[in-house]
């Protein structure tokens, strides 16, 4: 008589298992590298997209101040149309002064008025 076999389990390799049938597809690995390339490799990877559209940011608040800055320029223009302006600018800015007339420039030190540039 044969002896019985004890609870014959059958062995079950890792080939059959779920997750080494996910990871052996083709389509997942194929998946992976497209993945990875258009992050890290491609010219328009994200990363290389972070950086540009930082630079984007930081050019259009350039354009933002160049626009005020144009704007008050504009209005400067626009009072220095006016005669008794342009001799009111000359006097402050460049210390002109009429021919009968002395000017004395005053500073203190620590003087707490700060200089048009």
């Amino acid at each position: 008589m044969e002896t019985p076999q004890e609870n014959p389990q059958p062995e079950t390799s890792y080939k059959d298992k779920a997750w080494f049938k996910f990871v052996s597809n083709r389509y997942v690995w194929v998946l992976l590298f497209f993945g990875v390339w258009m992050l890290f490799l491609d010219n328009y990877s994200y990363f290389d997209h972070r950086v540009l559209d930082q630079e984007i940011e930081e050019l259009e608040d350039n354009k933002k101040y160049y626009q005020d800055e144009i704007k008050k320029d504009e209005q400067k223009i626009k009072q220095l149309k006016n005669p008794n302006e342009v001799e009111r600018y000359a006097r402050e800015k460049y210390y002109m002064k009429r021919d009968s007339e002395d000017v004395y420039i005053v500073e203190y030190e620590g003087d707490t008025i700060k200089k048009e540039p």
